[in-house]
């Protein structure tokens, strides 16, 4: 069964992990996808030849950004239904490992400012410039890539728990805002996810294994673990659905953390 037969998705952040599994779902699905991403060579070598997926390279925090990617979807497919604001950076220092975590004392102002605009301010400037258009679907979806440490936190994570959880924040006030014009707006939470920006430490047996143990499922999520859950929010499925939070994480957080 075709989820998205007819319909025309953005999906950002689409050159690699959750955001390439995505707009490769979403495709499989019958929708004509834009996956947009900085990275133009792994965004090409990504989707190279796929059908029902267009490729931009773009750098989501540009000025022209919105206008330059809501504008190319309409270009190419004639209308937009699915805003997927997959787009984001990790809580961590450059080297994305765990002890280059940047605790609140010695966090760089640029450094905060770089994560939230990536995380946070993109996706509100994306999901302006794209109502107007997903209020003409007959079933407009904008959807965020949030996370456990919405919830949760740890130490050195302060500009990337707050980025996320002031994206539910946003998404919940889209939902009320949008409604009446069929509009649904929702976020996915994954928690271990195992993708090109966690493998620096997931590929750490000292790090990955903890973590693992505290996972119900006993594995890391993959990629396409998310987008399964991004497929049902963007399709007929979840047409009732709004403001809503669906957590992927493996029941990793059923239980009370061992002190």
């Amino acid at each position: 069964m075709n989820l998205l037969e007819g319909r025309a998705a953005i999906v950002t952040g689409a050159a690699s992990g959750i955001g390439a599994a995505s707009a490769r779902l979403f495709a499989e699905h019958g929708a004509s996808v834009l996956a947009v991403d900085l990275a133009a060579e792994r965004l090409e070598a990504e989707h190279a030849g796929r059908d029902g997926v267009q490729v931009l390279a773009q750098d989501v925090t540009a000025p022209e950004a919105p206008e330059r990617i809501v504008g190319r979807a309409l270009e190419l497919f004639g209308q937009l239904d699915i805003l997927y604001n997959n787009a984001g950076v990790s809580g961590e220092a450059p080297e994305h490992v765990p002890h280059r975590r940047y605790r609140t004392k010695d966090t760089p102002d640029d450094f905060w400012r770089q994560v939230l605009e990536i995380n946070l301010n993109s996706g509100f400037r994306l999901t302006k410039a794209a109502l107007p258009h997903l209020r003409s679907s007959r079933a407009g979806r904008v959807i965020g890539t949030s996370s456990v440490m919405a919830d949760f936190t740890d130490v050195g994570l302060g500009a990337y728990a707050t980025s996320k959880a002031a994206m539910r924040a946003f998404l919940r006030t889209v939902a009320v805002e949008e409604g009446k014009y069929g509009v649904t707006a929702n976020w996915i939470e994954p928690g271990a996810i195992y993708t090109p920006m966690t493998r620096v430490a997931y590929d750490q047996a000292q790090f990955t294994d903890p973590v693992v143990q505290r996972i119900s499922l006993r594995r890391l999520g993959q990629p396409i673990d998310v987008a399964r859950g991004a497929l049902f929010l963007a399709s007929d499925l979840a047409e009732y659905v709004t403001g809503q939070g669906l957590r992927i994480d493996g029941g990793m957080f059923l239980r009370v953390p061992t002190p």
